[in-house]
């Protein structure tokens, strides 16, 4: 009799075939079916109340804290008599963050609301609050390789009437506060989702490409890079050094410090016979770029001080068309779960040499002369953990990473695992690697391999360590994987 993981992961095959998990046929988040719900709350004609994200659950807060909001969690019409899901359209100019520390979501709304087929996907717009309305909203959202269809009702935290957290700058507008609370539910409550990276979110809003950039580390491509991102459908944030304390204290430039930021413009002039690189940003505080009150339109700075004063660049798109300009159709992408589990998978980093050769193997191939001729990065493989935790504030990330080794003599595989045996590692050393093993949600690198076949070996740092992982591999056409 197979073991339970196994039939799992039958099922789990068996339901991506059909389709579910994507995108046109997200997964039911805690089975909870939209259309059944709403078609209930109207045929008995009571309001919704979701028991799966019930008011005590909303916020993990001391308990004088807690006690000044419950009580005052009101539906959206007594907050605003003539509430609407969206006033005259969606901006970024239509929200300002409240007392949570969730910047690093709100720049990604703010990058969401300049790709409108992604915004829709994330956020459907046929929400109406006053026809047939029961107080029942839902949103979709990626999660570590499937779509999930989230719903939730319309009691919103508030203190004398006002909401606490993200705000409308029209009073009668709920379409930012209603998807805050529908991510807060995802991550276990609006208290998991203080601190984090906008990376988090633009992949949770897209399930796409994804690729960070230091900025310290700028090199003459990256400009190119950002404004090929500029012209496609991405979404793009960055972010500010971290002052010598955690507070987001505002510097004389008026930057703040540990801040994230949407990128809403790049832009090339001429000035004065040399090239111009001028690059906008909007503060999620709502107080326009630099945190002050200077117009959008003039609210640019140059790529050079960009550089300067930001640590790093996210890039997220739905396909890799903007990785080198050319046609999407040119790269393909390969998704593959595993897990690392103590004792038999969980080999640990190459340090372990006794043990590092029992972590999961990936073989790839690489054809054709274009990558060798031209040397340009051809493989963007992403490294993303899965948690074991529904709350945000507990996952304990472990540090991850990956080696790349060329197999030029594949060795004889024997055995129910065939995986490469520990000699080969004890022989070869890696061709590429991860820079550096993270305890982050995922890790990235761009590499250049030339034709050949090479073996990918993801793997935590410390042998011994269980959890779930999910190896993204993007590839030009010439790259089997």
């Amino acid at each position: 009799m197979p073991p339970p993981g196994a039939c799992l992961n039958i099922m789990e095959a068996r339901h991506k075939q059909m389709g579910y998990g994507s995108i046109s046929n997200p997964e039911k988040f805690f089975n909870q079916d939209f259309k059944n719900l709403k078609q209930y709350c109207l045929t008995k004609g009571v309001r919704y109340l979701d028991d799966m994200f019930p008011p005590d659950s909303f916020i993990f807060q001391t308990e004088t804290q807690t006690s000044q909001i419950w009580g005052i969690l009101p539906v959206l019409q007594q907050i605003a008599p003539d509430a609407e899901f969206v006033v005259d359209g969606v901006s970024r100019f239509d929200f300002g963050q409240g007392v949570l520390g969730n910047c690093w979501f709100l720049a990604s709304i703010g990058a969401l609301t300049f790709q409108n087929h992604i915004f829709e996907q994330v956020v459907p717009l046929d929400q109406k609050i006053k026809e047939n309305y029961c107080g029942i909203f839902h949103f979709r959202f990626w999660r570590f390789g499937r779509w999930v269809d989230v719903v939730i009702d319309d009691k919103l935290p508030t203190i004398n009437g006002r909401l606490i957290f993200v705000h409308s700058k029209d009073p009668n507008e709920f379409w930012p506060a209603l998807l805050e609370k529908a991510y807060a539910k995802v991550c276990g409550s609006y208290t998991d989702m203080t601190s984090g990276t906008p990376s988090e979110a633009v992949m949770d809003f897209t399930g796409g490409v994804h690729m960070c950039v230091q900025l310290s580390d700028a090199s003459s491509d990256v400009w190119g890079l950002i404004c090929r991102a500029g012209k496609s459908n991405t979404l793009m944030s960055c972010g500010t050094p971290q002052g010598e304390t955690s507070a987001n204290t505002v510097l004389p430039n008026g930057l703040v410090q540990g801040h994230a930021y949407t990128v809403t413009g790049v832009k090339e002039l001429i000035s004065q016979g040399k090239v111009v690189k001028l690059i906008r940003l909007w503060n999620p505080w709502g107080k326009g770029d630099f945190g002050t009150n200077v117009p959008d339109f003039i609210n640019r700075m140059a790529f050079e001080d960009l550089c300067k004063f930001y640590t790093d660049l996210d890039i997220c798109g739905l396909k890799p068309d903007f990785i080198d300009g050319k046609s999407s159709a040119q790269w393909k992408t390969s998704v593959y779960e595993g897990r690392w589990v103590a004792g038999t998978t969980a080999g640990g980093c190459i340090n372990n040499r006794d043990t590092f050769w029992t972590n999961p193997q990936y073989r790839i191939k690489v054809v054709g002369e274009n990558s060798e001729t031209n040397g340009e990065k051809n493989i963007l493989v992403s490294l993303m953990q899965k948690p074991d935790k529904r709350n945000r504030r507990l996952v304990q990330n472990l540090h991850i990473g990956f080696s790349v080794y060329l197999v030029s003599r594949p060795p004889k595989l024997t055995g129910r695992t065939r995986r490469f045996p520990a000699m080969f590692f004890n022989t070869h050393l890696p061709v590429a690697r991860s820079d550096k093993y993270m305890n982050a949600r995922e890790v990235i690198e761009f590499l250049m391999l030339k034709p050949g076949e090479y073996l990918i070996v993801p793997s935590t740092f410390k042998s011994n360590e269980t959890a779930s992982f999910i190896l993204t591999i993007h590839s030009r056409e010439e790259t089997c994987c």
